[in-house]
Formats: structure tokens, C-alpha cells, sequence
């Protein structure tokens, strides 16, 4: 099957594509993509902030997608558009645990910068209390205290025991809190 080129070049011409990754997410597949990242937003005139906001949501998302996939695969694509840069990821994940993410992603939602910085600190002091998670349980926190705008997310069913998760990050260059990061 051949791909229409011509029509995603013409869906994508007013977006910059820094990095669009589908497939096997390990610890060499982050390293690398990481480097790729960081050569091509070089050519941005980016604060230091917002590229650290934008970097650092991306190691976030894809240890995230490497940690809790169902399977080993996933997709992340970093995007930006007038100073306003999106970083997406997918995977696929067990529907059972569906719940309990909405309700992090929309705890971490209704807080404020530092009501998120407050909660990161008591958090890194405490273990984790997920026994599911192989985490230190402070990636969304990060991803939160981070974000220019409340994470999005959508869970699209797949299967009748899989779902596939995406969330959506927003960092805008010109109101990122500056030292927030």
C-alpha cells in the first residue's frame, strides 16, 4: 500500500514536526530519539525553559509509554505551531486501569503551579503508593508542573481487555512560568 505523502505533507505544512516515532519503545529508542529532538529544536530560538519543558515532557511521555504500555510499542510525535509546542503520546493499556489514570490526570488538572510543585515534593518524599506502578510515581506530576495547559487525554477501546491511551501536552513559548521548570 502506498501512502498518500503529498497529503500529510499538505496536512502538516503550517506544523513543524521535530520528532513522529511509531514502534518498539526502549531505553536505546529514547536515547536516540532524545538526541534527534535536541538537533532539530536547535534551530529554534527557544528559551531555555521552553526547551526544557519540551525535552523533558518527551523523556516523561516516553518513559511512560515504555513503563506502563500493554505492549512494548507506542507512537510520540512533538509538533510546534507559532510558538506553541505539542507533545502526544499512544499506547496501548489494559482497560481495568483506565479509572484510576482519569483520576491522577484530572487531579493533576485541577491543581495550580504550585500547588503541583507542593505535591511533587511530598510526593518524591514518600513511596510510592501505586503497587502497580513501576515507577517512582511522579512522571504526570512532572508532566503537570511542566504543562502550559491542563493535560489532555482520550482512551479509544481497541479490544475487549485494551484501550489506547493518548495524551496530549501543551507548552507555549511566550507564557511558560519562567523558573517553574
Amino acid at each position: 500500500m502506498l501512502l498518500n505523502t503529498l497529503e500529510l505533507f499538505d496536512k502538516t505544512k503550517k506544523l513543524d514536526v521535530y520528532i513522529a516515532y511509531k514502534g518498539i519503545v526502549r531505553i536505546d529508542n529514547i536515547e536516540e530519539l532524545s538526541v534527534a529532538l535536541r538537533s532539530q529544536m536547535a534551530f529554534d530560538k527557544l528559551s531555555q525553559d521552553t526547551f526544557r519543558a519540551v525535552f523533558s515532557i518527551f523523556v516523561e511521555l516516553m518513559e511512560n509509554v515504555k513503563m506502563h504500555s500493554a505492549v512494548p510499542k507506542g507512537c510520540i510525535i512533538v509538533t510546534s505551531q507559532d510558538k506553541i509546542y505539542h507533545v502526544q503520546s499512544g499506547n496501548l493499556m489494559e482497560t481495568q486501569n483506565i479509572e484510576e489514570l482519569k483520576k491522577r490526570i484530572n487531579h493533576l488538572n485541577s491543581m495550580d503551579k504550585q500547588s503541583l510543585r507542593n505535591y511533587y515534593m511530598e510526593r518524591i518524599k514518600k513511596n510510592n503508593p501505586n503497587p502497580r506502578s513501576r515507577g517512582a510515581g511522579i512522571g504526570l506530576i512532572e508532566i503537570a508542573k511542566r504543562a502550559s495547559e491542563p493535560v489532555e487525554y482520550d482512551f479509544i477501546p481497541y479490544d475487549e481487555h485494551l484501550t489506547f491511551f493518548t495524551a496530549k501536552v501543551t507548552i507555549n513559548n511566550d507564557n511558560i512560568e519562567r523558573g517553574a521548570v
